[in-house]
């Protein structure tokens, strides 16, 4: 029961990585309040006592700002876990649309930036907190993705590194997780692109199994936890050992 008492939010929480880490942060003796921008999804979670689900489009100032003060209602905000993500089809730079590299981007990197800058005020008035973003092999190496989705997942890790840089003498940590492929539904038909199931398949054919993702929320749990309080600005592989070869 590593987080009796504390409030966390996850974002793209209605299923995926999202959906593991909410069942885990819960089981650890976290309130979580659950966001996603699919309310069907939500359905799922509405009922339990531990669990606040709220419709969320992170790309919205007021979607974010109301899940940061449902947390002040809650009376204290511990954990963010930037965790809604969407692809590209892989598609490359001759290929993409201003439309698709938009989206993308606002998505993954603006979303995260404006679900931060409404914590932290928050975490720096307790003196502690943690931000967990969910990163991608793709923001470490170049040719994992399309060009979008590697440009936003780069960022990402540029804004978890200089969060950590600013704000660790405050007591707010932030770390980046970069999974690789991981069996959800964004990963696997949630986006058909015969080039992207082709680089999945790639990625697969090397004795380098695809996580589920519950492997990827016990890690961002770790991570949230006292047993992580040194670990800041990190970002760690979570990728079966796609990188290293």
């Amino acid at each position: 029961m590593r987080f009796q008492e504390r409030v966390a939010i996850i974002t793209g929480a209605g299923g995926g990585i999202g959906l593991a880490m909410v069942e885990r942060f819960v089981a650890e003796g976290a309130r979580v309040i659950a966001a996603d921008v699919d309310d069907a999804r939500l359905a799922q979670l509405s009922g339990r006592a531990a669990i606040t689900p709220m419709c969320c489009d992170v790309t919205s100032q007021a979607d974010v700002e109301a899940l940061v003060a449902t947390a002040e209602g809650l009376g204290r905000l511990d954990v963010v876990c930037n965790n809604a993500g969407v692809m590209d089809r892989f598609l490359p730079v001759g290929e993409m649309t201003d439309e698709v590299w938009a989206r993308v981007l606002a998505v993954n990197l603006t979303g995260p930036m404006r679900l931060s800058r409404a914590a932290i005020p928050l975490m720096l008035r307790a003196g502690r907190g943690v931000i967990i973003n969910t990163a991608s092999v793709a923001g470490v190496a170049g040719g994992r993705a399309g060009a979008a989705y590697t440009t936003s997942k780069h960022g990402l890790i540029g804004l978890t590194r200089n969060i950590a840089a600013t704000y660790g003498r405050d007591g707010i940590r932030c770390v980046a997780i970069a999974p690789g492929a991981v069996n959800t539904g964004m990963s696997f038909g949630g986006e058909p692109s015969q080039r992207g199931n082709a680089a999945l398949r790639v990625t697969l054919s090397a004795n380098v199994r695809a996580a589920e993702p519950v492997e990827i929320a016990e890690l961002a749990v770790f991570l949230a936890s006292d047993e992580a309080s040194f670990v800041n600005g990190a970002v760690l592989n979570a990728d079966g050992g796609w990188l290293a070869a």
